[in-house]
C-alpha cells in the first residue's frame, strides 16, 4: 500500500539549512516507507519580502535539481511543495509546486493561480501579486499510480479549482501550504477536511510551521486526510512528518457508496 507523508518544517532566510532539513526530512519520510513524500509551501526559502527575487531560480535550478536528485535516490515520488519560479511576465516570479516520480523526472509543475492579498488581523499585510503573478492552468499528474491534482496553500479556499482536479480523475490533492497562525487556527483543518469530502478524495498537506520572523507565524498541522473526512495522520509541534497509507480500495468504496461526484449539475 502507498504511505503518503506530509513534511512539516520552519523554513527561513537561510536556503542552504532549509534545503538541508528537507534533505533529512524527506529520507526520514522514506525511511519509514513512504512512498509519496510531500515538502510546504517555500521550503526553499521563506524570508524577507523584499528579497524574494534574489531567492528566485529556474525550474531546471540547483533547488529543484537537487530534489529531483534525491527523489531518484530514495525512489520515491516527491512533491517540492514549492518554490519562488523566475520568468513571470513584469519582472515578477511564480510560485511554483511541482512533482517529480521516482526515476527523479519532473511529471508536473503547477503555479499558484491564486494569490495571498489579504489583511487578517495579525498585524501584518500581505500582498503576495506585488512580486508573484498567478499561474492560469490547473495541473495534475498520475505519480504512483494515483491521479494527483496540485494546487497551493491560499487556492485551499476555492473550491472550482478542487473541482476540476476531481473531474479530471485526481483521487489525491496536495495542499503544500504556509497558513498564517491567524487564519490556519480557524479554518485550516476545515478547509483541508471539506475538499477531501467534496471531492471524495485523499489530501496531503506539508506546512509551515512556527515564527519565522517577528511578523511571519504559521500554523502547522501537516496531515493527511482520507476520502470520508478524516484526519489519518497529523504533525505535532516542530519539524517533523506526518504518514498515512492511500487506500485506493477505500477511495472506490466511498465514491461507489455515496457516488456525490455523478450527481453533480452545475
Amino acid at each position: 500500500m502507498l504511505l503518503l507523508a506530509a513534511v512539516q518544517m520552519t523554513s527561513g532566510a537561510d536556503k542552504a539549512a532549509n534545503l538541508a532539513a528537507a534533505d533529512r526530512l524527506i529520507r526520514e519520510a522514506a525511511s519509514r516507507g513512504a512512498g509519496l513524500v510531500g515538502l510546504p509551501e517555500n521550503f526553499a526559502w521563506f524570508g524577507p519580502e523584499a528579497d524574494r527575487a534574489s531567492a528566485a531560480e529556474a525550474l531546471d535550478g540547483p533547488t529543484l535539481t537537487r530534489l529531483a536528485g534525491l527523489a531518484r535516490e530514495l525512489k520515491v515520488c516527491l512533491l517540492a511543495g514549492s518554490v519562488l519560479e523566475q520568468g513571470a511576465p513584469g519582472g515578477r516570479l511564480y510560485n511554483t509546486s511541482c512533482l517529480f516520480g521516482p526515476d527523479g523526472a519532473r511529471l508536473a509543475a503547477y503555479r499558484k493561480i491564486h494569490l495571498f492579498d489579504v489583511d487578517v488581523g495579525d498585524g501584518a499585510s500581505y500582498r503576495e501579486s506585488a512580486a508573484v503573478a498567478p499561474g492560469t492552468e490547473a495541473v495534475s499528474a498520475e505519480a504512483a499510480g494515483v491521479r494527483v491534482g496540485l494546487s497551493v496553500c491560499y487556492d485551499l479556499r476555492f473550491p472550482e479549482l478542487y473541482r476540476r482536479h476531481s473531474a479530471a480523475g485526481a483521487t489525491l490533492l496536495t495542499v503544500p501550504a504556509a497558513f498564517t497562525l491567524m487564519t490556519g487556527k480557524d479554518h485550516w483543518e476545515v478547509l483541508l477536511r471539506a475538499r477531501a469530502i467534496e471531492n471524495l478524495a485523499y489530501v496531503l498537506a506539508p506546512a509551515q510551521v512556527g515564527k519565522h520572523s517577528d511578523k511571519r507565524q504559521t500554523f502547522g498541522h501537516a496531515m493527511v486526510v482520507d476520502p470520508w473526512g478524516l484526519v489519518t495522520s497529523r504533525a505535532s509541534e516542530g519539524e517533523g512528518v506526518a504518514i498515512a497509507p492511500y487506500d485506493a480500495a477505500l477511495v472506490a468504496r466511498v465514491r461507489r457508496n455515496l457516488p456525490a461526484l455523478s450527481h453533480r449539475r452545475l
